[in-house]
């Protein structure tokens, strides 16, 4: 039960920060983080599984390898930024967390241009 393991690494996280901030609240931030990345290396297997799963089904489809590592890369910023964001929002940064927001959602805007176009090129052909 990896969702166990998770959890018992977030509740011992929060212990943790909670007991710190009462006297270094300057560190409750690197237990945060670390608290992050080991979650993070938990789950990497698990990606690793869907990643290879839907590259099969891509395979089995005849989609453009090319668009399955795009959609990889856009989720994979989405995650970061997400956890980067979070990060900061712990630390009382909320006005840094809306720039990564704001940048990593131009970011994933710009890398799907390819995807768009190439579906409006599509519905152009299927359309009279």
């Amino acid at each position: 039960m990896e969702i166990i393991k998770i959890i018992g690494i977030s509740l011992i996280g929060l212990i943790i920060i909670i007991l710190l901030k009462q006297y270094r609240p300057e560190f409750a931030i690197y237990i945060s983080i670390a608290t992050g990345l080991l979650i993070l290396i938990l789950v990497m297997d698990k990606l690793q599984g869907i990643v290879s799963l839907i590259q099969s089904f891509a395979n089995r489809a005849s989609i453009n390898s090319s668009f399955l590592l795009l959609l990889i890369k856009i989720t994979g910023i989405a995650f970061l930024s997400e956890f980067a964001v979070s990060i900061c929002k712990d630390s009382g940064e909320s006005a840094i967390a809306s720039k990564i927001e704001m940048g990593s959602k131009i970011i994933i805007i710009t890398m799907s241009i390819p995807i768009i176009s190439s579906l409006l090129e599509l519905i152009l052909k299927i359309l009279p």
